[in-house]
């Protein structure tokens, strides 16, 4: 009798220790796709705080560029008012493409090119971008690591049992792959 209700004491320890295991696990996982969720969102906001210096500085030079610079400041509002992943996924995208624009227009002014101002705040937009894209490699990584946690075996039953869901990659939208037109 005493060997049995230690087997069994012994069986409920292993399967309380596996439950708590697996979703510590998961609440590790998942703070860990929050933290990089936040991480784009700072990135993405320290762009947005530069962008407006850097229009600021190219409307002295390109005042008639208006339609470019107007588009700038319409896909920044739209990425600071984005609520989900896609949304300013999508809102990144259109950013980017308005900046690629604003590139494309500096081309045609040597002397905005050569204005210390312009420069170092395209610097900062340049390293700015490298964190982007870094902060959603790593959030990416992180959301496939807790995906994974959350669809394998055993631990799926855990994530079913306690309301874990898979997360949403953070990826570009398919217009994002045709380079912008500019029409001078």
């Amino acid at each position: 009798m005493k060997k049995s209700t230690i087997l069994l004491t012994s069986i409920i320890a292993v399967i309380v220790l596996w439950i708590v295991g697996s979703y510590n696990g998961l609440v590790s996982s998942e703070q860990k796709v929050s933290q990089s969720y936040s991480n784009i969102q700072a990135d993405l906001q320290r762009r947005a705080d530069l962008i407006p210096n850097l229009v600021n500085t190219v409307k002295g030079y390109a005042s008639h560029e208006k339609e470019v610079l107007g588009n700038i400041a319409d896909a920044r509002a739209k990425l600071a008012g984005a609520k989900t992943i896609s949304e300013q996924a999508k809102a990144n995208d259109e950013l980017n493409s308005a900046i690629s624009r604003l590139l494309v227009v500096v081309e045609n002014y040597p002397n905005l090119k050569a204005d210390a101002n312009f420069r170092q705040l395209m610097d900062e937009l340049s390293g700015t971008e490298n964190r982007i894209k870094t902060s959603r490699r790593d959030y990416n990584e992180a959301v496939k690591d807790y995906n994974l946690k959350v669809k394998k075996f055993p631990t799926v039953i855990i994530a079913r049992l306690f309301g874990f869901s898979e997360k949403p990659y953070f990826e570009a939208s398919p217009e994002s792959q045709n380079a912008p037109k500019v029409n001078f």
